[in-house]
């Protein structure tokens, strides 16, 4: 990861400020920082959220809370639950979220 001029830091997520993305059904809750081009979260789904939109973006997504059903464009599906997570390239597989139960997630991008 390149983090170029950035010197150490620490984050309280609880302090930034949070923005509401609606799904299909259901919300995200974002709380956000960026460095340079990288982006990092801690993000909330409510229970019943299903995500209105493809995402092509690369992320490293790792669950803290919850279980999370993330849908391949070419329909393969994975379940994760707390302590897992998933790594995928820019351009690489078209996903999209969505949860039963609520979820929480450390997300870098």
């Amino acid at each position: 990861m390149n983090l170029p001029g950035h010197a150490f830091s620490t984050t309280t997520w609880a302090e930034i400020e949070p923005t509401v993305h609606p799904g299909i059904t259901g919300q995200a809750v974002w709380r956000s920082q960026q460095i340079g081009d990288t982006r990092i979260r801690m993000v909330e789904y409510s229970p019943g959220y299903v995500a209105d939109h493809w995402c092509s973006r690369g992320h490293v997504l790792f669950v803290v809370e919850g279980t999370l059903e993330t849908e391949l464009e070419d329909g393969r599906t994975f379940t994760l639950h707390a302590g897992e997570s998933y790594q995928v390239g820019t351009d690489m597989d078209a996903h999209r979220s969505s949860t039963e139960t609520g979820a929480r997630l450390f997300v870098v991008d």
